[in-house]
């Protein structure tokens, strides 16, 4: 079988390509690193280490300390300017130019002229490896890179004072990790100083005692290495006691129950809530589970089910308009907008059991039906009544749509994600004229799905682009699949108002266009919904959502949030990714927490063809500044493909340029989301392409356009001088 699709000059096909973040001031970055090899070949060549020696210094104190007494200030600001350096270059010698402060300026002048020319120096170090190698490093592993800044940007400056405080971690190598993270350079500065103070001092008060010192080995006893290692621990030691002083603070004011009536309770039955429940009761805690509304949240009753049923009906819908491409009589399909509409719910009754009370009862969760409002940070009141403690509490409330504030649109009435099923069951006939407003996935799929069935659908979006945050040529692929099939796709136009059933939107160039409808869906987006359960009073903090730390912790550290309410992602899988760290922290944070890693999160659009990502794509490559490798296959020739009259598509996966470790993918097909699982599978345990193309994948599947793409990589990197060779070994065994 062919691992080739066919080639075409725009990449359309098996072809693989390289970006990445620019290369800013390259000749400058090689000038620096020449400039800095020449001096330290230059100390090397002409053995200058040899004036850096204990018994140099010992030799030669008279004679420096008699120019210091004719020339002070030249001395001073040589020795100063040495200094600054040896210790830029990372060169030997700077413990025994410490010695040599004390030895010839004394204590006080020596400890000011050291701690000032070595915090300068490691600063110009530290400025030198950022300048040559973040931007590399961050191309190689942004998202490592990425982590690690978060963590240097909250307790950076405790780390790097611990580091600083212990002389067993070599100097140099300190300055040149600390300039590869996103540390800023006054705190650097200053936390270097202040911890460097305690072990300059040591150093140059022995250098005033330099007769007495044979080696290096005589300041740093064991003695003192332990004593500076304890000092060391300080930071941290701090740190907790500071995190432990804020815990109090936080909690001050607060009565704190005796004893707690769960170990934890769980408000919203969505995707979050149903999992962190579930595993509260597999592990034996005691929970309590409150439901507002209806078991199973958004996703179950008005979300991914519902929507889902229904974009399977219009496809089918499709496939009997479009027969003729398998070979049957096309002909507009004929059904009962009723019964299309009343399949949906019976899919959301057939699925329902599954979120049930009953089925969580049965596991050991006391689940109650109500309103539920935080009163402190450990008892929650149920519909104002019954009031329950519990040690940790997980908020997973979930979203609701944002209706933007366009005049008219009340009054004209319009539905959302959440109201469109209601509102449409019991209706014989599909409204004939639907307006939706807003280019994201729920706007698209319902764009599609709704067209399919018979409606003239207008898709109204205010952004240049559908699915904005799809690169662009998948936007432009959906786009035209759209259009192909009878939407009227309004990019770059703002909704402006409603004069009854007509939305007045605005063009790019300014101009007013009416656009009549029957019903007009309103898909924006949605929002967390953070109001009437007590955030307010307690102070948590929200901003859009609520507001976790890694651990998806709030103010309260034995309050939780996850789903919508905490983001940054709405999608059902990723709430219940996230409930199982708040789950593990809330039961078992005094053991262990954990911080959530959201790394090899996937998403897909069920438009037809469907839109699956993972990881990076191009856009946001580019934006993290990640350097990548195209590697692209189209369905064109993928026979599976061919057969189902599915062959419009591509894979598209970002590489490590030179390498096999997969950055991202988007894959646009049919059944594209079950395609990418196994790139996400990939990803999350370090498997490339190689270990792709190396298994054995069924034919005639879909899956095999994973393993085609991991073939047009290698064909890309194909050893050409060892073909070269092989290529004379068969002609030698031709005769």
């Amino acid at each position: 079988m062919r691992l080739d699709g066919r080639r075409r000059p725009d990449l359309a096909n098996g072809e693989t390509s390289g970006s990445g973040p620019a290369k800013r001031g390259g000749f400058g970055r090689i000038g620096l690193l020449l400039l800095i090899a020449a001096a330290v070949g230059a100390f090397f060549l002409f053995d200058l280490g040899q004036w850096l020696t204990l018994e140099n210094l010992k030799a030669r104190q008279a004679e420096l300390a008699g120019l210091v007494a004719a020339r002070p200030l030249l001395i001073v600001g040589g020795f100063f300017l040495i200094y600054v350096a040896v210790t830029a270059l990372s060169l030997p010698g700077a413990a025994i130019m410490t010695l040599a402060a004390g030895a010839i300026f004394g204590l006080l002048l020596g400890t000011v002229i050291v701690s000032f020319a070595s915090s300068i120096g490691a600063s110009l170090a530290f400025l030198s490896s950022r300048y040559l190698l973040r931007d590399w490093v961050k191309a190689k592993f942004g998202r490592r890179v990425e982590a690690i800044d978060r963590g240097i940007d909250k307790d950076g400056a405790f780390y790097l004072l611990t580091l600083r405080l212990i002389p067993a971690f070599p100097f140099f190598l300190i300055n040149l990790a600390m300039g590869l993270t996103g540390m800023r350079l006054l705190t650097f500065y200053i936390v270097s100083q202040l911890g460097m103070l305690a072990g300059t001092i040591v150093y140059v008060n022995a250098g005033t005692q330099l007769a007495r010192i044979e080696s290096t080995g005589d300041i740093l006893s064991p003695a003192l290495i332990g004593s500076f290692v304890l000092l060391g621990i300080f930071p941290l030691i701090a740190k907790w006691i500071v995190g432990t002083f804020r815990k109090r603070r936080v909690y001050k004011g607060w009565k704190r129950p005796r004893r707690f009536d769960r170990n934890l309770i769980v408000i919203g039955a969505g995707a979050g809530g149903l999992v962190t429940s579930y595993i509260a009761a597999t592990v034996r805690a005691k929970v309590t589970l409150i439901e507002a509304h209806k078991m199973g949240g958004d996703c179950l009753n008005t979300g991914c089910v519902p929507s889902k049923a229904l974009i399977r009906t219009a496809r089918l819908a499709h496939e009997i308009r479009t027969g003729g491409a398998y070979g049957l009589k096309p002909r507009e399909p004929e059904f009962s907008f009723r019964e299309v509409i009343e399949r949906v719910f019976a899919i959301i009754r057939h699925i329902e059991p599954a979120d049930s009370v009953e089925r969580y009862t049965k596991m050991g969760v006391d689940v109650r039906l109500g309103h539920a409002r935080i009163v402190d940070p450990w008892t929650v009141e149920i519909d104002g009544g019954e009031r329950l403690t519990a040690r940790s509490i997980v908020i997973a409330a979930g979203a609701e749509p944002f209706v933007p504030d366009i005049p008219g649109l009340a009054e004209a009435g319009y539905l959302t994600s959440d109201t469109m099923w209601d509102a449409l069951r019991g209706r014989d006939e599909m409204p004939r004229r639907i307006v939706i407003v807003g280019g994201g996935p729920i706007g698209t799929e319902m764009a599609q799905a709704l067209a399919r069935l018979g409606a003239e659908v207008t898709q109204v979006e205010s952004g240049p682009r559908l699915l904005a945050k799809e690169d662009e040529e998948v936007s432009a692929f959906v786009d035209q699949a759209l259009r192909a099939e009878g939407v009227d796709v309004r990019t770059g136009h703002e909704a402006v108002r409603c004069d009854g059933k007509v939305l007045i939107v605005e063009s790019g160039t300014g101009e007013e266009v009416p656009l009549p409808f029957d019903e007009i869906i309103v898909a924006v987006g949605r929002k967390a919904r953070l109001g009437g359960y007590g955030l307010e009073a307690l102070g948590i903090e929200t901003e859009r959502t609520v507001v976790t730390n890694d651990y998806l912790e709030t103010l309260f550290p034995n309050i939780y949030a996850v789903g919508d309410v905490a983001g940054p992602y709405q999608f059902t899988h990723f709430a219940a990714h996230q409930a199982w760290f708040a789950a593990v922290n809330a039961l078992f944070g005094s053991l262990r927490r954990f911080r959530a890693d959201y790394r090899f999160l996937p998403w897909v659009t069920y438009t037809d063809p469907e839109v699956a990502h993972v990881g990076h794509n191009e856009l946001s490559a580019r934006e993290a500044g990640v350097a990548y490798e195209v590697v692209r296959y189209g369905l064109d020739h993928l026979d599976r493909a061919v057969a189902e009259s599915a062959n419009s598509g591509f894979v598209k996966i970002l590489v490590q340029p030179g390498k096999d470790r997969i950055l991202g993918a988007t894959i646009v097909s049919a059944a594209a989301g079950e395609l990418i699982a196994e790139i996400t599978l990939a990803m999350k345990h370090r498997l490339g392409l190689n270990k792709i193309l190396g298994t054995i994948h069924a034919y005639p599947t879909m899956a095999e356009a994973n393993k085609y793409a991991a073939g047009e990589w290698k064909r890309a990197h194909k050893p050409e001088r060892l073909l070269e060779w092989v290529e004379l070994y068969h002609r030698w065994r031709r005769g």
